[in-house]
């Protein structure tokens, strides 16, 4: 468990500083706590995910470390997401999980004070690596943040075969992730496929209709087409650079 900065993801490496930020609590300390199975407790917060983001939060925040073969190593929650997840245990263990969220809480906000000149050298030290990070996470960063910014401003929108490519991911694949996460949909007997309403009223998707002829009777015949918008663009490279997608 740490404390997140709203300027760092850099979780402080000496007790003598720390951010005034959120608790955080990971899945391997919350089944340190609770006594279960780490692997169970990942279970349980990929089932609280999923079941969250059909009602589309925005899970942006939750960080997932992973090891070179791909696997889930951590999840890190915050207090809210934490506490949503134990709803589900026992009181003991509610208790025991809510009571260091408590803890980290308090010791967040009244930092450690150097009490010796060495430990006030070695705090300052660690605060001037600190924004050396933090100066290079933002050079890294601000290409990607200013591509992002370009398309989340720009005008127009694309179907889904353009949005797959401007991702540099599959067609499938990106619509696999649409369709499972209650972006896109298909009515029975339907080969087109269509937006849910709260993505399209959020400014994620729109519909384009056009006329593609006429039938026997000499009525218009009209097509339904998905486009994504740039803010749904966006979305999904966040999405992507996440890899929740």
């Amino acid at each position: 468990m740490h404390i997140t900065s709203d300027t760092s993801n850099t979780a402080p490496r000496n007790h003598l500083v720390q951010n005034v930020a959120q608790a955080e609590m990971s899945s391997s300390e919350i089944a340190a706590l609770t006594g279960k199975q780490h692997k169970h407790v990942i279970r349980d917060i990929r089932e609280m995910l999923d079941a969250l983001a059909k009602d589309g939060p925005v899970l942006g925040h939750v960080r997932e470390d992973r090891d070179a073969r791909g696997y889930t190593t951590n999840f890190h929650l915050d207090r809210e997401l934490t506490e949503t997840l134990i709803t589900g245990y026992s009181v003991p263990l509610r208790r025991r999980v809510i009571h260091r969220l408590h803890e980290l809480e308090e010791g967040a906000k009244f930092p450690a004070i150097p009490q010796t000149y060495a430990e006030a050298l070695r705090a300052a030290a660690l605060l001037a690596d600190q924004n050396s990070e933090l100066r290079l996470v933002v050079s890294e960063q601000a290409p990607k943040v200013e591509a992002l910014e370009r398309i989340a401003e720009s005008h127009g929108t694309m179907c889904l075969t353009d949005a797959a490519k401007h991702l540099g991911i599959q067609r499938l694949r990106l619509l696999d992730w649409m369709g499972a996460n209650r972006w896109i949909y298909r009515r029975t007997g339907c080969a087109h496929w269509l937006a849910y309403e709260p993505r399209m009223a959020s400014g994620l998707l729109d519909h384009k209709v056009t006329v593609i002829g006429t039938d026997d009777l000499g009525d218009r015949r009209l097509a339904s087409q998905v486009r994504v918008t740039p803010k749904g663009l966006t979305v999904l490279a966040e999405k992507l650079a996440e890899g929740l997608l």
